[in-house]
């Protein structure tokens, strides 16, 4: 009895590491090679290092947009499939974009764009 509770175990850990391993392949399949001489720094897009003020209090902050398997916000990276990347994509220096969070709205100025 003990013997095949060890096999199952083993059974169930190998399924893991084969969905694991199909998840990535999925991930490496659907991957695109940006060209990052083609980028621009003249309105928010992916890549793009963008300086924030919160017309409301004055606090400013700094993210880099990324794809979403490269967010780490201790690093300053947001997906840029969260509402902030979303409200700021296509906006120039200048321009206030208003972004809808779980908090409410926020205004939110955009001060520099770069790589």
């Amino acid at each position: 009895m003990s013997e095949n509770a060890e096999y199952d175990a083993a059974k169930e850990a190998q399924g893991m590491l084969e969905m694991k391993i199909n998840k990535l392949k999925a991930i490496i399949a659907d991957a695109k090679i940006i060209d990052e001489s083609k980028l621009k720094t003249d309105s928010v897009q992916i890549l793009n290092k963008v300086e924030l003020k919160n017309t409301k209090n004055g606090m400013k902050m700094t993210y880099t947009i990324v794809s979403e398997s490269e967010a780490n916000l201790k690093e300053g990276k947001i997906s840029v499939s969260t509402p902030i990347a979303q409200g700021l994509l296509g906006k120039k220096v200048g321009d206030i974009a208003e972004i809808q969070v779980p908090q409410g709205k926020i205004s939110l100025e955009v001060v520099n764009i770069s790589f």
